[in-house]
């Protein structure tokens, strides 16, 4: 499931959105930066210092007087002012650097620490289980509680001292360079990224709001599947599913291929449904309401048995991201190295080249695997293939246990988040780590029942908790949410031992979002071992692969038209929600045509484009195919040692960049490869 709302707000604030006033000359005047501080001033700072100081601090002196100057504004003082700062503020002696950056530091976890703690605070009616959200708790939920702080940071002087000492480097610059940095240096160069732009505090304040917004949306959109119809007037639901989109009705598809009698027609009936949510004539009534029976094939509305004139929802789901890349997009100016959101989303987000996402992706939904794992499906199933079996969960063992089942054990076990709080210490003691460890590290997490699907909401400073959502019944915690739990539990132990345990503050938590989506999918994968149920066999091991496999295939593809879905944004900056839509719906098919269709039929199939996240958090998306590769990767290298070791030796490195990372992990970067052979391998053995 998806990380933390708040996280990507925590993310899109490190990587510079930083507040200013809007009326400074540095303000954007028909989309172009203008520079206070003349370059012929800034060299001639630059050489001044240098003869003071020597070469030796020569590349510091040049990065942080120019970024200095690329940051100043009028509202800072004077030429002469920003001259005299330089000379005054720069610190040459490595000691006394050390001393500053140990201060910024603790004050930065300490602001990063609060502010967060009080966002959590003000989004807990919006996101928890509990009476339904009123127009002032949204009003709340979405104010940003630290849009001013670094304002008022530029006013004292502490963000110009910061970005004058600790300079900024590319991720070019950062991958040439940071196999051979010390951890100190890493923290320094973590420190450099803190200051890099200045966005005024309206355009912030407006990107949490219309974030949060997207969010709530998402949030409450669910499917009452009791009152979807059949075209002779049955249900195949039970009465009181309700089910998110698009997780929960993916789930649910999911879980009706062990359902002999009905699963097919439920999973035709719920492939109509996405369909009617992607070109949105789905009705508005039926969303989130169980006021009327809906027939999602012929799209008929009723009352008591009676047809009803149905409205379909007005385009909302397009507004809503038009929305978003609206808000981001204001901001992209203000940006002196990455001048999108698409860049700064892979550049300095993922910190991985988008084309090197992309070819990896194109690279292995083209690949000749493809077809044999779907020659597989094909025969296990009996029948040809149809879109919605990209979701094909078959590869998953149960040891025989059907999901009914499952549930009945899960719902015994957790019939509330006090039962799932007290079993956390447990879980992590199944899995490799020590009786006192797995205490320390339950005590810094807790449990939530989440409005939403549930997600994951790790601390901002040491030894505050992690938040672990997922949706708890009146009857307990059904399986679906069990393994959603699991999934979210691998979050946070992430989130709270790269919080406390890793060395520098300013090196906590992991590359990116997909390293932490790698250490969910161990955790899930072990789901039905932590219930004791799972019988392994032969098979179990090349199952696993396939299954890691098909769920590659279909993500990387949802991701692709994600990426699309941008540049055609930013290539029709103008675009409204009609013609969106119409975008995403060409968007998703061609990308069918090419990759899927051959394999899965439905030509012009737009089901690629259901996925919540392409909606709510923007360019997430590839973070899980990316997860996908570093978990398969990891789960190699973990195979026959202890899982906890292995985990705090990887992933206490930190938040270094995703290579190198990887290298002193697994030995390897990211790579299709490894899944690529296993997943040969696994055909040939179970063929």
């Amino acid at each position: 499931m998806k990380k933390s709302l708040s996280q990507l707000l925590t993310v899109l604030l490190l990587v510079g959105l930083v507040a200013c006033k809007s009326t400074d000359s540095n303000d954007k005047v028909n989309n172009k930066r203008i520079m206070y501080i003349p370059e012929n001033i800034t060299n001639e700072v630059i050489n001044q210092l240098k003869d003071s100081l020597g070469e030796n601090a020569a590349f510091r002196i040049e990065r942080g007087v120019q970024q200095v100057a690329g940051l100043w504004q009028e509202s800072d003082g004077a030429t002469n002012d920003f001259i005299d700062f330089c000379k005054s503020n720069f610190v040459a002696d490595s000691t006394e650097l050390f001393t500053l950056y140990s201060k910024l530091e603790r004050n930065t976890e300490i602001f990063f620490g609060y502010f967060h703690k009080m966002d959590v605070l003000l989004k807990e009616p919006l996101q928890l289980m509990g009476p339904d959200a009123t127009p002032i708790d949204m009003m709340f939920g979405s104010y940003d509680v630290s849009a001013h702080l670094n304002d008022d940071l530029y006013k004292n002087k502490v963000a110009f001292i910061t970005a004058l000492n600790f300079p900024y480097y590319s991720l070019k610059e950062k991958t040439e360079l940071g196999e051979k940095w010390s951890r100190k240096e890493w923290a320094y160069a973590r420190m450099g990224d803190r200051f890099t732009a200045r966005i005024p505090a309206d355009i912030q304040q407006n990107i949490s709001k219309t974030l949060t917004e997207a969010d709530a949306y998402i949030s409450d959109y669910n499917i009452y599947m009791g009152n979807l119809l059949t075209d002779d007037a049955k249900t195949l639901f039970q009465k009181d599913l309700k089910l998110i989109t698009h997780w929960g009705l993916r789930d649910e598809l999911k879980s009706d291929y062990a359902d002999v009698e009905n699963g097919l027609a439920k999973q035709r009936m719920i492939y109509s449904v996405m369909k009617r949510i992607i070109d949105q004539s789905i009705p508005q009534e039926v969303i989130n309401s169980d006021k009327y029976t809906w027939n999602p094939q012929t799209n008929k509305l009723y009352d008591n048995g009676n047809e009803v004139t149905a409205n379909p929802e007005p385009d909302k789901r397009y507004k809503v991201l038009l929305a978003n890349y609206n808000a981001l997009k204001n901001s992209d100016v203000y940006y002196p190295n990455n001048s999108t959101y698409l860049l700064r989303a892979f550049e300095e987000g993922m910190e991985i080249p988008q084309a090197d996402v992309k070819m990896l992706f194109e690279k292995f939904v083209s690949s000749p695997q493809v077809k044999e794992v779907a020659a597989l499906i094909e025969k296990s199933l009996g029948r040809k293939l149809e879109p919605f079996d990209i979701w094909y969960n078959g590869f998953k063992g149960r040891g025989g246990i059907s999901e009914d089942q499952l549930t009945a054990i899960t719902t015994a076990k957790y019939p509330d988040e006090k039962a799932v709080k007290a079993d956390l210490p447990n879980i992590l003691v199944k899995l490799g780590w020590k009786p006192e460890k797995a205490k320390q590290i339950s005590s810094l997490i807790e449990v939530d029942a989440s409005r939403g699907a549930g997600h994951a909401w790790g601390a901002a400073m040491r030894n505050d908790v992690a938040h672990l959502r997922t949706r708890i019944g009146e009857k307990g915690m059904d399986y679906k949410g069990y393994n959603i739990a699991v999934h979210e539990f691998g979050h946070c132990v992430e989130q709270t031992q790269t919080m406390n345990d890793v060395d520098y503050y300013m090196l906590n938590g992991v590359p990116n979002t997909a390293f932490t989506e790698a250490v969910a999918f161990i955790f899930q994968n072990r789901d039905l071992e932590l219930l004791g149920v799972k019988q392994p066999n032969l098979a179990d091991k090349y199952n696993e692969v396939l299954d890691a496999f098909w769920g590659c295939y279909e993500i990387m593809g949802v991701s692709l038209v994600d990426m699309q879905v941008w540049e055609w944004m930013y290539a029709n900056p103008n675009a409204n929600p009609a013609e969106l839509k119409s975008a995403i719906i060409s968007i998703a098919t061609d990308v069918w045509n090419k990759y899927y269709s051959d394999v899965l039929g439905g030509k012009d199939e737009p089901l690629l484009a259901i996925y919540s996240h392409m909606i709510d958090n923007p360019l997430y998306l590839s973070n899980y195919p990316i997860g996908h590769l570093i978990s398969f990767q990891v789960e190699q290298q973990v195979e026959g040692k202890n899982l906890a070791e292995e985990f705090e030796r990887m992933y206490l490195q930190g938040r270094i960049i995703p290579q190198i990372w990887m290298k002193n992990a697994v030995g390897k970067p990211i790579d299709i490869e490894p899944l690529l052979k296993a997943t040969e391998e696994a055909i040939l053995k179970l063929k």
